[in-house]
C-alpha cells in the first residue's frame, strides 16, 4: 500500500505523476488498472485521477484541487476563487479554472469544471495543498471584466461586501494584465459604490478615472431604468445598493 499512501498525498494524480513513481510506462498502466478495478482510485478525465479514501470510500481530492490538476498551468478563477476564499454569497455546481492549453469541460462527481479564457500567470497563488488559484484582486477584476459571462452583478456585489479589504496596487495589477479602458471604467464605478467596507484610498479611483476610456459605454446590456453616471461616463442602474437591499435576481439585471 506504500504506492497508494503516495498518491494519496497528492489527493489528485495525472498518468506523469504515476508514471514517476513505477518508473516505466508498462508498470504505470498495470497500476491504474488495478487500482481501478480495487475502487481505490477513479477517473476524473483522460489522464487525470482522484485517489478514493479507503475510510469514506469518497475521492479525497476537493473540487479546488481538481480544477488545479488539469494542466500544468491550470488555476481555479472567477466565482469559484470567491467560494475558496469563503467569499461568495453562494456556492455553484460549476468549477471556473483558465488554463492556456486546450481543455475541455467536464463533469466529475456531480460538478461541473467549465473553462475559461487564460490570460496569464500574474496574481496567481499556489496554496500549501496545491490549489492554483487567482489573488482575491484578481478575481475581483476578472469578474467584472466578465461580469455578463458568470454571476452576474447582484452576486459578484455581494461577494465584495463579504471581503475585508483589497490591496489597491494589485487591484491596479490585475487591470492592467486586462489592458482595457473601459474595464477601469467599470471597476471604478463597481468598487467606488461599495468602497464603504473596502476602504479603497482616493489615489486607485483616480488613477481608474485617469486611464478610463473618454467614451460613454453601458455596464452591462442596456435596460430602460439605467442613467448616465458622469464621473465614469458610464450608463448604469442609478443605486448599485438596489441590487443587494432589493433581493434583485442576478438573472434579471441583464
Amino acid at each position: 500500500m506504500d504506492r497508494y499512501q503516495k498518491l494519496a498525498a497528492l489527493r489528485c494524480f495525472t498518468t506523469e505523476d504515476l508514471l514517476r513513481l513505477t518508473g516505466s510506462q508498462c508498470a504505470t498502466e498495470w497500476q491504474l488498472k488495478s487500482y481501478l478495478q480495487k475502487g481505490y482510485i477513479e477517473r476524473i478525465r483522460r489522464g487525470l485521477y482522484a485517489v478514493i479514501s479507503l475510510e469514506t470510500g469518497r475521492p479525497i481530492p476537493d473540487r479546488y484541487q481538481i480544477a488545479s490538476r488539469v494542466a500544468d498551468d491550470a488555476y481555479v478563477s472567477h466565482h469559484s476563487a470567491f467560494e475558496y476564499y469563503g467569499y461568495a454569497n453562494q456556492v455553484f455546481y460549476e468549477v471556473y479554472f483558465a488554463s492556456a492549453k486546450r481543455v475541455r469541460p467536464f463533469s466529475y462527481d456531480g460538478v461541473n469544471y467549465r473553462p475559461l479564457l487564460y490570460r496569464g500567470d500574474v496574481g496567481i497563488t499556489t496554496t500549501p495543498t496545491g490549489v492554483r488559484v487567482t489573488s482575491l484582486e484578481r478575481t475581483v477584476i476578472d469578474s467584472i471584466a466578465d461580469l455578463e459571462k458568470i454571476a452576474g452583478l447582484e452576486e459578484l456585489l455581494r461577494c465584495l461586501l463579504l471581503i475585508p479589504f483589497l490591496s489597491p496596487d494589485k487591484l491596479l495589477e490585475a487591470l492592467a494584465l486586462h489592458g482595457k479602458a473601459q474595464l477601469y471604467q467599470k471597476a471604478g464605478f463597481i468598487l467606488e459604490a461599495v468602497n464603504d467596507s473596502l476602504s479603497l484610498p482616493e489615489s486607485f479611483f483616480a488613477e481608474c478615472a485617469s486611464r478610463s476610456s473618454a467614451g460613454k459605454f453601458y455596464l452591462f446590456a442596456k435596460r430602460p431604468d439605467f442613467v448616465l453616471h458622469s464621473k465614469w461616463k458610464l450608463f448604469a442602474p442609478k443605486y448599485l445598493s438596489s441590487f443587494t437591499n432589493k433581493g434583485v435576481n442576478y438573472h434579471d439585471a441583464f
